[in-house]
């Protein structure tokens, strides 16, 4: 298999290529199978300064587990808190430019890439390291978003995943790490994802999108607490600066604080479950599942108020500049200059979008109680609305105001 100087796709590429197994080498880890995989690999080829970055975005990170198996595998942890950088950097910009995957769930995972990219890419900087792995294959989008940033970043060294030309059965790999005592890894059925705005899940039992039951087990933000009684109705006040939501229920919180109380609040109702497919090079379709309560509040309250504050032909381009917008997040060109235009217009569009929206909460029957701007475009009065406009028309025509009046009570 041949690669590119840079290019990292097989084991191959590491083993027999130019890589120098006794300098430092940063992998990406999350814990789960294939990144734990990867690391005993490097350990068996005789690395001897391997690296795991761990950057937490506010996820289903286990710490003991983590350090558990870099221990076991004998290599160097870097947990990284990137919850603060994530939420204001990433997820903030997603949600004023609504980044709904053609209409059908918000991206997740593809806020996370860029900054874990970026982490990777100052770790080797300061290690001197001439190599970032990660463990995506080819059947997951975030085989080209992890190296379209490593490669907008300007890393000079090796990067990719061995995975790309090379993948591993599970079985296998389950069967290798369970010789070294790492028996978890084969209780996983199905790949999982998660951050402070999402959880989500692919593969294994939910493979097939024409068979697709998810285990409810799964779920965490929208599992029931008690499936025998359903959580009481309740309202609910988000409120919005500037097309970013600042408020719970009038309480002033960090973007941050607002996802977390919002996640368990919402999904209580059983809100905010996503299925989709996205796409692949060459056209190809993917199924995944995603559980995340708090983004489908603050995306519906945040378009509701919207609408009420824009001009409609501003509203109409920013809906097309939105998906320009997940487009370039998608395809991995977070770094690129078509995203920053795009966020550069949607960051202007939506300065007037500050106000409130409440809810009741109440499972199926959730609906919005009130819409309140800051600047309305909207009319509370349609009657008066209505006489207002024609005494405004027509004394624009030269009527006298008596004549306006009479007209307008007939």
């Amino acid at each position: 298999m041949k690669t590119s100087r840079r290019g990292i796709r097989s084991f191959r590429d590491i083993t027999h290529g130019d890589v120098d197994l006794r300098r430092p080498i940063v992998t990406l880890f999350s814990g789960g199978l294939d990144s734990s995989y990867l690391l005993y690999r490097l350990v068996q080829a005789g690395a001897t300064d391997v690296h795991a970055l761990s950057v937490a975005v506010g996820g289903d990170e286990e710490r003991a587990h983590i350090e558990r198996i870099t221990t076991a595998l004998g290599v160097r942890l870097h947990l990284v808190d990137g919850r603060a950088a994530f939420a204001e950097e990433f997820v903030r910009p997603a949600i004023t430019a609504h980044a709904v995957y053609l209409d059908t769930h918000p991206v997740s995972s593809t806020l996370s890439r860029p900054l874990i990219a970026r982490t990777a890419t100052e770790v080797a900087g300061d290690l001197g390291a001439g190599v970032v792995l990660h463990t995506a294959n080819r059947s997951q989008n975030t085989l080209r978003r992890l190296n379209g940033a490593l490669e907008q970043l300007g890393f000079e060294g090796h990067f990719g995943s061995p995975y790309d030309l090379e993948p591993v059965d599970r079985e296998q790999k389950i069967k290798e790490l369970r010789h070294i005592g790492l028996d978890e890894m084969a209780e996983r059925s199905a790949s999982g994802d998660s951050n402070l705005w999402c959880r989500e899940f692919e593969s294994g039992v939910l493979d097939d999108p024409e068979d697709h039951a998810v285990p409810e087990s799964f779920y965490r933000w929208s599992a029931r607490r008690d499936p025998g009684a359903p959580p009481a109705p309740r309202s609910l006040t988000v409120t919005f600066r500037s097309g970013a939501p600042v408020a719970v229920d009038g309480d002033e919180l960090s973007l941050t604080d607002v996802i977390a109380r919002l996640n368990p609040l919402v999904g209580a109702h059983g809100l905010g479950r996503y299925t989709g497919l996205e796409h692949l090079p060459g056209g190809i379709k993917v199924l995944e599942v995603r559980e995340m309560p708090a983004a489908w509040l603050l995306l519906t309250s945040r378009r509701h108020l919207e609408t009420a504050a824009l001009d409609a032909e501003v509203l109409r381009e920013k809906l097309h500049m939105e998906q320009l917008w997940v487009r370039e997040a998608l395809e991995g060109r977070w770094f690129g200059e078509l995203r920053a235009a795009c966020q550069a217009f949607i960051t202007e569009a939506v300065l007037p979008v500050t106000g409130s929206v409440t809810w009741r909460l109440d499972g199926a029957r959730t609906a919005t109680t009130a819409i309140v701007a800051d600047a309305p475009r909207y009319v509370r009065d349609r009657e008066h609305w209505e006489q207002a406009s024609i005494r405004d028309e027509l004394s624009h025509l030269g009527e006298g105001s008596q004549t306006a009046d009479r007209d307008v009570q007939w």
